[in-house]
C-alpha cells in the first residue's frame, strides 16, 4: 500500500469498514510509515475536534459567518 492509497482508505479504516485483506495491508503500512502514523493521529484529532465543535446545539452562529457557508455546512448533514 502506498501513502496515497492509505489516505484513500483512512475513513473506512476508522469506521471498521475495510475488507480484512485491505485492513491488513493498511496496518502493515502503518507499521513501516511514520508519516502515515502521524497523519492517522492528526486525522483522529481532527475528528475529535469536530465533534467538540458541535457539543452545544444551542450555540449561536456569529454574525460575521456568511449565511451561504452556514447553509452549505447544514446541507452536508442530509
Amino acid at each position: 500500500m502506498t501513502c496515497r492509497e492509505f489516505t484513500d482508505f483512512i475513513a473506512a479504516y476508522l469506521s471498521a469498514e475495510l475488507p480484512e485483506q485491505v485492513q491488513r495491508a493498511f496496518e502493515r503500512h502503518l507499521d513501516v510509515c511514520l508519516n502515515c502514523r502521524r497523519y492517522l493521529e492528526q486525522y483522529r484529532e481532527t475528528i475529535a475536534c469536530g465533534r467538540v465543535a458541535f457539543d452545544d446545539p444551542a450555540a449561536v452562529v456569529p454574525d460575521e459567518v456568511p449565511e451561504d457557508l452556514v447553509a452549505a455546512i447544514l446541507g452536508t448533514r442530509a
